[in-house]
């Protein structure tokens, strides 16, 4: 199980493969309610290439956008990803990754189709690909390479809030770079979670020099501990930001399918996969 940090924020997992240890998932579910995880989309793609079921897998829907991408890499990328979240939302629902569907709400934001109540979030950089399902409110995941450069000059103004501005700015080059782009981040995070992404604006709201509270533009609190935020730097360079909102709504801990997902819209999708395989 994943250990929880400081700000209540289980660790990302590690799961390089359709041979993963997916229990893990099903224990921080259990145990947190929401989980996240990442890997790299190049360890996922001799499974992709190679397994004789990437159709049924993938879907319909997504078998004809993998099939409208031109780039090879952007194909490869794309599989892969899908993948992740299918096996990662199949351990969660203690169900086969082939009776999970994806899809897009308006303006983008993904959803497990039939399962309303698991929130989902996906992101990517390069060859990192992150995850995240929650099953207490919303999710949003970002990353970014650590190292980005960003001219804070260039960006105050329509990144940050006047109370970021006052700490950012009595900083040093080095630590304001390194705390601007995780403050950034997390406001990438934050957005997708809402469902707003780019379309809501990064100075409507803020975040502590600690990047975990969420902040007006003035600097006053703006939640009341329903939402939680952390940063995590991974291996190869990377940084990767979590929003996650919990509810209040006391539940069980039970993602088993039989509980989450819609009995007759998991019996339409296991006889779809059936008649897809036959």
């Amino acid at each position: 199980m994943s250990p929880l940090t400081r700000t209540g924020i289980a660790e990302p997992l590690l799961m390089p493969g359709p041979d993963s240890p997916w229990s893990r998932v099903r224990q921080s579910m259990a145990w947190h309610g929401h989980v996240v995880v990442h890997a790299n989309w190049r360890d996922w793609l001799p499974a992709a290439v190679a397994d004789p079921q990437l159709r049924p897998l993938l879907g319909a829907r997504d078998w004809q956008r993998l099939n409208n991408l031109q780039d090879p890499e952007a194909r490869d990328r794309f599989a892969a990803s899908r993948l992740l979240v299918k096996y990662t939302a199949g351990a969660a629902l203690q169900t086969p990754p082939e009776t999970v569907e994806l899809a897009s709400k308006a303006g983008g934001r993904p959803y497990l189709r039939g399962c309303d109540q698991i929130e989902v979030s996906l992101s990517h950089t390069r060859d990192l690909l992150v995850v995240g399902l929650n099953r207490r409110g919303r999710v949003g995941v970002d990353t970014e390479l650590a190292d980005r450069r960003i001219q804070y000059s260039a960006v105050q103004r329509h990144l940050c809030t006047p109370a970021e501005r006052r700490w950012l700015g009595a900083l040093d080059e080095a630590e304001q770079q390194r705390r601007l782009v995780r403050t950034w981040t997390l406001k990438e995070a934050y957005t997708k979670a809402l469902g707003q992404g780019m379309r809501m604006g990064f100075t409507q709201f803020g975040f502590d020099a600690e990047a975990t509270t969420l902040l007006t533009p003035q600097g006053e609190p703006a939640s009341h501990g329903e939402w939680a935020f952390a940063t995590f730097e991974l291996e190869g360079g990377y940084l990767v930001g979590v929003a996650c909102h919990d509810t209040g709504l006391r539940d069980e801990g039970d993602t088993a399918v039989s509980t989450m997902l819609d009995e007759g819209f998991l019996g339409e999708v296991v006889d779809l996969v059936g008649r897809v395989q036959h």
